[in-house]
């Protein structure tokens, strides 16, 4: 994202009073629905009273994050389980004005040796795969510490793993389910792909360690809805943003999908990882025993299982699953994170710098893995420097107007 915000960005208008919005045309176009350009348009609308066009090329709002209730009455999440779960109050309180919150707090299996055991690994997961009987978190570490590898110059998300835990523990569920989601051997990674992934030497078998962890209590879809609810937002889908660029009076362009894709793949695509979702309704009320099953083993096509009524609550005679098969081809889903994208992606991100009047955000805009809380806090931030930059110029503006009138009274 550029540093320095051009004049352009502040869609002021040429009227006389510098705090009335536009009386035609859009201050902004916001290209993609998802929680960037949702949470920016509606903080753009309600904060400054600005006229915000929203447009996505999907048929739906709510980005990645969509949810809807399938054939059966199940409420599930198209493209995979989206567990909300951030350590900052000021994100929470925010959503909050948008929905209410069913307190959940997610549980994943990894399908080993036969077994189903907690991932991240913990002192549960350990006893059961080794037949062990650890009682204290000193007692876990002490093992942990016997099959750890010690290496000295951690740069993958290889030498993460196997710095902490040892080549066995890495090969049985990291290193399949690695090659499998990434398509690349995790030595190839960067080290903050595995990082993200704790290792306990507790019993805490819950997925995340946030502070908040919980679901919108009607859905996200409800949620998108609510926040996009606002007579100075339009919003138009399975529009593709270039049909209407040219068509549309707007100010400033606020890009959330692919940065590759705005310049017209000038240098390269930027590589991405795609899934591909089958969606299944049982005839019966409970599948597994917990929202999410990973299978880290490379015959295993798939790389997990969610059940949504475990992160809904909902209450029904069938449920419904998703399996994941991570794909080279298809939507852009997870940025691959090593140098060599790395490298040209700040490419791009030198080319934004010098584009006036269009900023880029979100995860495809960013090429940053980034969690769900975290597109809500960047989205947050930028309207925050918006909203700044707006009162310094409005504030000028009535300075060189009052100017006049002080010069006549002198």
């Amino acid at each position: 994202m550029p540093s320095l915000i051009p004049e352009s960005f502040l869609a002021l208008p040429s009227n006389d009073d510098a705090t009335e919005p536009r009386r035609h045309g859009f201050d902004y176009l916001i290209v993609g629905a998802g929680f960037a350009g949702s949470v920016l348009a509606e903080r753009l609308a309600a904060g400054l009273g600005k006229r915000v066009l929203v447009v996505d090329r999907r048929p739906h709002i709510g980005g990645n994050a969509y949810d809807h209730y399938d054939e059966a009455g199940v409420l599930v999440h198209r493209y995979g389980p989206h567990i909300f779960h951030t350590n900052s109050q000021r994100i929470v309180d925010y959503l909050s004005r948008f929905t209410q919150w069913r307190p959940y707090e997610h549980r994943v299996l990894a399908a080993v040796d036969g077994k189903q055991v907690p991932i991240p690994i913990n002192r549960t997961t350990l006893n059961a795969l080794y037949g062990l009987s650890l009682e204290t978190d000193e007692q876990a570490a002490e093992y942990l510490a016997g099959r750890a590898e010690r290496v000295e110059d951690i740069r993958t998300s290889e030498d993460v793993v196997i710095n902490q835990i040892g080549r066995e523990l890495y090969e049985k569920f990291f290193r399949g389910y690695t090659r499998k989601q990434w398509g690349l051997d995790p030595s190839q990674l960067d080290k903050s792909v595995t990082a993200r992934i704790p290792t306990r030497t507790n019993t805490d078998d819950r997925y995340f360690g946030d502070t908040f962890q919980q679901m919108p209590l009607h859905g996200y879809t409800r949620m998108f809805e609510r926040m996009l609810n606002h007579p100075s937002i339009k919003v138009m889908l399975n529009t593709d943003y270039r049909e209407v660029r040219d068509e549309v009076e707007y100010d400033h362009l606020i890009f959330c999908g692919p940065i590759d894709e705005y310049f017209d793949f000038r240098f390269g695509k930027l590589p991405y990882r795609s899934l591909t979702f089958e969606h299944k309704t049982l005839d019966q009320e409970c599948f597994q025993a917990v929202g999410t099953v990973n299978y880290p083993a490379e015959d295993v096509l798939y790389t997990r299982i969610s059940e949504y009524k475990h992160l809904t609550g909902q209450q029904h005679a069938k449920t419904s699953v998703t399996y994941e098969y991570p794909s080279a081809d298809g939507d852009p889903y997870y940025p691959i994170p090593c140098q060599k994208n790395t490298e040209l992606y700040k490419r791009y991100q030198r080319l934004a710098a010098e584009t006036p009047g269009v900023t880029f955000v979100g995860r495809l805009g960013t090429y940053k893995y980034y969690n769900m809380d975290q597109v809500v806090g960047q989205a947050l931030a930028l309207y925050q420097r918006i909203e700044e930059a707006h009162r310094e110029a409005a504030a000028r503006a009535r300075a060189e107007q009052s100017e006049p009138l002080a010069q006549q009274v002198r």
